[in-house]
């Protein structure tokens, strides 16, 4: 009976050890806060890993820089390992590669169409850039588009000039530099911080970001330039992708689908939503904005273009000529 018994016991013990071993429990790091876009898209993606795996693979989403890597900072720390998943803004990554500038071109893609049909011209080589520096590209996220939060209304040159502005990659601070501006590329976990030490008194960026860290505390103006429409990419260690079963793999690329789909579908009713937030908080939205304006800010922008074509080589042509074949223009 002893043996019996130690003999069940064993059996139990493997099986435990078995099922131990193909458990996943994983970290997903985002620089920017749960209720933007982007991070309620995390949590589309971790709810359908969890349900279609029963269990099997558990992820945890960290908000607002919580693990202490900053945007430019979560590549290589996928790459490398340290982080099993992330979800970056990758304009910041421009240093890394310049492809990745593509999205924050000026006026190059500034509607809810334009930006999906960019990215899915894209999308192949972005999925090799990715590959290159052991990560697997999962989907990407689209920031609604941005403009200028300020302390007034920001609607001529004039307006440009004497501010001290953040912009969130090199590319916008060249275009609001050439535009007369003071502008200064900071990373989004320090935009609040700079803001409230008075050491930039205006903004770039969507009204999603700004009313997710309750920019109305500081800027009462919001300009909608439709300056361009950034990506997040959310990517994951290419070596625990390859570790999982094909099963597996599975769950992961449909949950990626759900969280893209989910994005992309809500993009237009967030709008609404963030300027309804916005106006209850005294914000006041100007959308009106002279077709002169918005050319000077895009010959503002306009050596921004060639220096990325030369950067990123023929591919980059590649992609704009493909884009505006399909896009009718």
């Amino acid at each position: 009976m002893r043996n019996t018994i130690m003999g069940t016991a064993f059996a139990l013990a493997v099986m435990s050890g078995t099922a131990f071993a193909q458990s996943h429990s994983w970290d997903l790091a985002n620089e920017y806060g749960e209720t933007t876009i982007m991070g309620q898209a995390d949590q589309v993606f971790i709810e359908a890993v969890r349900n279609a795996s029963d269990g099997d693979i558990m992820i945890t989403g960290h908000y607002g820089g919580a693990l202490g890597y900053k945007s430019v900072d979560q590549f290589d720390a996928v790459g490398d390992g340290a982080l099993d998943m992330a979800d970056t803004i990758t304009t910041s990554l421009s240093g890394i590669e310049p492809l990745f500038l593509l999205s924050s071109l000026p006026f190059v893609a500034n509607t809810n169409a334009d930006a999906k049909l960019l990215w899915e011209v894209a999308q192949p080589h972005y999925e090799k850039v990715f590959e290159k520096h052991n990560q697997v590209l999962l989907w990407a996220t689209p920031w609604p588009p941005s403009g200028i939060w300020a302390k007034k209304p920001i609607t001529s040159k004039e307006d440009m000039v004497g501010l001290k502005i953040r912009g969130w990659d090199a590319s916008g601070v060249r275009t609001l530099s050439n535009a007369g501006s003071t502008a200064v590329q900071i990373s989004w976990a320090d935009t609040v911080p700079q803001l409230a030490a008075g050491s930039i008194d205006s903004v770039l960026t969507s009204a999603d970001g700004g009313a997710s860290s309750k920019f109305w505390e500081f800027l009462d103006h919001f300009t909608a330039v439709n300056y361009s429409m950034a990506l997040n990419m959310t990517h994951m260690n290419k070596d625990t992708y390859d570790s999982l079963t094909p099963e597996q793999q599975a769950i992961i690329r449909d949950a990626a689908v759900e969280a893209s789909d989910a994005a992309w579908d809500d993009l237009e009713k967030r709008v609404a939503q963030n300027f309804e937030e916005m106006r209850a908080n005294g914000v006041t939205i100007t959308t009106e904005v002279s077709p002169e304006f918005l050319e000077f800010l895009k010959e503002s922008g306009a050596e921004v273009y060639d220096e990325w074509l030369n950067a990123v080589g023929p591919v980059g042509q590649q992609i704009l000529d493909e884009y505006n074949q399909k896009r009718g223009s």
